[in-house]
């Protein structure tokens, strides 16, 4: 079976990497991410403008061959981080009580949801910033995956358990996503 399975992923010009043993390093014009990324028999060899992922065994099996696809992507998206950045635009519905949004440091508070007087809580991850601007919320960053995971606690926090959710649809829900232009 032929080997030829490595991925390239072209680094632009004002982006710089550093790979050393298991962890990655991407800086560009809007900061720097790091991640550690490694799977058995699987390399990724900084060479010249391109990122190369590669496999260093000549027999290869299907799962080796899914993840060095999955770390290039990883690598395209860090680089995408650093040179343009991810948004996801959420919009904030409801239509019994009217909901609170607050920013207290690294959490997003939730009052008055579906009247309750308890607040919900939703975990902002390091490095993305939230805004609320009437009832859109706009969550950014450079990590694709802390960006995500924190949309995600916020639509989590807003989830509705005890109610019937046909009739009751209010929450925080994403509308747009995609890098900055």
């Amino acid at each position: 079976m032929a080997k030829e399975l490595k991925k390239m992923v072209v680094i632009p010009d004002d982006v710089t990497v550093s790979v050393t043993d298991r962890r990655v390093t991407i800086k560009g014009p809007r900061g720097e991410v790091t991640r550690e990324l490694w799977y058995p028999h699987i390399t990724i060899q900084h060479i010249e403008d391109d990122l190369c992922v590669d496999s260093d065994i000549t027999s290869v099996r299907k799962k080796q061959k899914a993840m060095i696809g999955t770390l290039a992507s990883h690598l395209k998206n860090m680089i995408d981080g650093v040179t343009r950045g991810y948004r996801y635009q959420m919009k904030m519905v409801y239509s019994h009580f009217p909901i609170q949004l607050q920013i207290e440091g690294n959490r997003f508070v939730i009052g008055n949801f579906l009247g309750e007087k308890k607040e919900r809580v939703a975990t902002i991850l390091g490095g993305v910033d939230v805004e609320v601007a009437g009832d859109q919320v706009i969550v950014t960053g450079i990590n694709k995956e802390s960006v995500g995971q924190t949309v995600a606690n916020i639509e989590q926090a807003t989830k509705i358990k005890s109610r019937d959710p046909r009739v009751f649809q209010d929450g925080i829900y994403v509308v747009a996503k995609g890098l900055v232009s």
